[in-house]
C-alpha cells in the first residue's frame, strides 16, 4: 500500500494542497520538470534580449558610449540583489510564489526600459534593467526547484535538464529581437526598445505558467516528506544561509565552485568580442563564436548532470576546473587564430556547465532541507555579485595588460576551487 503523508503547515507558510502519496512521486517529478522546462524556455527567450540590446539602448538614451556598460551591469546587479529576498519568500511560501514574483518583476522592469526610451531617462533605464534582471533570478532558481523532489542519485540530472531547456530560448531569443522590433516601426517605441515589450509579455506568460501549473509546490512537498529533524533547522535570512554553509565543508566547496566557475566564465566571455575585433574578426564571426560558447554552456548540461550522478560531484568539479583552465589556455594564446578562440570559448562553456551543475547538486546535497532555499539564494547572490565585479575588472585588465593576462587571471581564480576539491576528495577517500 502506498505511503501517504499529509503535508503539514511549514512554520511560516501554507501546506501543499492535499496529501502527498509516495506512489505518485515519479509522476509529480515528471510534471514539475515539465513545467520548469516550459518556464525556462520562456525565460530564455526574454533574458537574451536584454543582453543583446541593453548596451545599445544605454548608448542611445545617455548619448554616451562610455555609459553603455552600465545597463547590463544594472541587470546583473538586480539579479544579485533580488536573490536573497526571493529565497526568503521561497523559504516561507514555496517555489511557486517566488518564481512568479521574479517573472513579474522582470516584466515590470522590461516595461520601465521601454518607458525610459520614450522619455529618454537614463536613470529610469538603469532601474528598469535592474528589474529586468529578475528574469535571470527566476531562471537560476528554477534549477533548484527541479532538485527539490529529485532522488539524491538523480539530482544532477534534474538540475541539468532544466538548465538545458534554457538553450532553446537562448538560441531563439536574439533571433526574434529584430522582427519583434519592426512591429513597432512608426510608433513612439523605437525598434530597439520594441523587443522589450515582447520580453515583458514573455515574462508574464512564464509567470502564468508557473502560477497555474507548478502545483503542488515542489519545495513544500519535499519539506513535508523530509525527516522531522531536517524540517526544523533553517531560516530565511542571509545569516541563516551563511550559518548553514559554514557548518558544512561540502557546502563551502559547492559555493566556491559555483561562484568561481561563473566569475571565470563571465570575465573571459565579456571581453572575447573585444579581443576578436582587435584581431580583425567581423560581427558574423563574433556571433558564431559566442553562439558556440552558449552551446557549450547549455546544450551539454545533461551530460554533466549524468556524470555528476554517476561519478560523483567532486569528480565533475575537478573536471570543471580542468576544462576552465584549458579554455583559458586556448583563448589566452589564440591571438589572431580565431578557430582557437572559438574552441576556447566552447570549452569555457563546458567548464561553466560542469561547475554549475555539480556545484548546485552538491550544495543541495550538503545542507538540511529547511535551510536549502536560503543557502541557494546565498549561492545566487555570491555568483552574480562576484561575476559582476569580475566583468568590470576584466575590462581594466584587458585595457592595461591584454586579453592573455585576463585569461591567466581567470585560470588563477580556479586555484582555490581546485584546492578545496582536492582536499575534500582526499578526506572523502580517507573516511571511506
Amino acid at each position: 500500500m502506498p505511503h501517504t503523508i499529509d503535508a503539514p503547515d511549514t512554520p511560516d507558510g501554507p501546506r501543499p494542497a492535499g496529501p502527498v502519496t509516495t506512489a505518485d512521486l515519479p509522476a509529480l517529478r515528471r510534471r514539475t520538470t515539465g513545467v520548469l522546462i516550459a518556464s525556462q524556455i520562456l525565460g530564455g527567450l526574454g533574458v537574451p534580449i536584454g543582453i543583446a540590446l541593453a548596451p545599445v539602448l544605454a548608448t542611445r538614451v545617455s548619448g554616451s558610449e562610455a555609459l553603455s556598460g552600465l545597463a547590463p551591469t544594472a541587470s546583473v546587479t538586480g539579479t544579485a540583489l533580488l536573490s536573497l529576498p526571493l529565497a526568503a519568500l521561497m523559504t516561507s511560501r514555496g517555489r511557486r510564489p517566488g518564481l512568479v514574483l521574479a517573472y513579474l518583476i522582470g516584466a515590470l522592469g522590461a516595461g520601465l526600459v521601454v518607458l525610459a526610451t520614450v522619455v529618454e531617462s537614463f536613470p529610469l533605464l538603469l532601474l528598469g534593467m535592474a528589474g529586468f534582471g529578475a528574469g535571470s533570478s527566476a531562471n537560476l532558481q528554477a534549477r533548484f526547484a527541479a532538485a527539490d523532489l529529485a532522488e539524491p542519485d538523480r539530482r544532477g540530472r534534474a538540475i541539468s535538464t532544466v538548465i538545458w531547456a534554457t538553450t532553446i530560448g537562448s538560441v531563439l531569443g536574439p533571433n526574434i529581437a529584430a522582427p519583434a522590433g519592426r512591429v513597432f516601426r512608426g510608433t513612439a517605441v523605437s525598434e530597439t526598445a520594441g523587443p522589450f515589450v515582447w520580453a515583458a509579455g514573455i515574462f508574464l506568460l512564464a509567470a502564468v505558467v508557473v502560477a497555474v501549473l507548478l502545483r503542488p509546490d515542489p519545495l513544500l512537498t519535499a519539506r513535508a516528506l523530509a525527516p522531522q529533524e531536517n524540517r526544523s533547522a533553517g531560516g530565511r535570512s542571509l545569516r541563516a544561509g551563511v550559518a548553514a554553509v559554514r557548518a558544512s565543508p561540502m557546502a563551502r566547496l559547492a559555493l566556491v565552485t559555483v561562484a568561481v566557475s561563473h566569475t571565470a566564465m563571465v570575465s573571459i566571455m565579456v571581453m572575447t568580442p573585444v579581443d576578436l575585433g582587435h584581431h580583425g574578426a567581423d560581427l558574423q564571426l563574433i556571433g558564431l563564436v559566442i553562439s558556440g560558447h552558449i552551446a557549450g554552456m547549455y546544450a551539454f548540461s545533461p551530460v554533466m548532470g549524468w556524470l555528476a550522478d554517476r561519478f560523483g560531484r567532486l569528480t565533475v568539479i575537478g573536471l570543471a576546473a580542468g576544462l576552465l583552465a584549458l579554455a583559458a589556455l586556448l583563448a589566452g594564446t589564440a591571438g589572431a587564430a580565431h578557430g582557437r578562440t572559438a574552441a576556447g570559448l566552447f570549452v569555457l562553456g563546458l567548464g561553466w556547465s560542469a561547475g554549475l551543475v555539480a556545484g548546485s547538486a552538491l550544495l543541495t546535497d550538503s545542507v538540511p532541507q529547511a535551510a536549502r532555499a536560503a543557502v541557494q539564494g546565498l549561492s545566487d547572490l555570491t555568483m552574480n555579485a562576484s561575476a559582476g565585479i569580475g566583468g568590470a575588472v576584466a575590462g581594466v585588465i584587458v585595457s592595461q595588460a591584454g586579453y592573455g593576462w585576463l585569461n591567466l587571471t581567470g585560470a588563477c581564480l580556479l586555484l582555490p576551487m581546485a584546492a578545496l576539491a582536492l582536499r575534500r576528495s582526499l578526506a572523502h577517500r580517507a573516511a571511506a
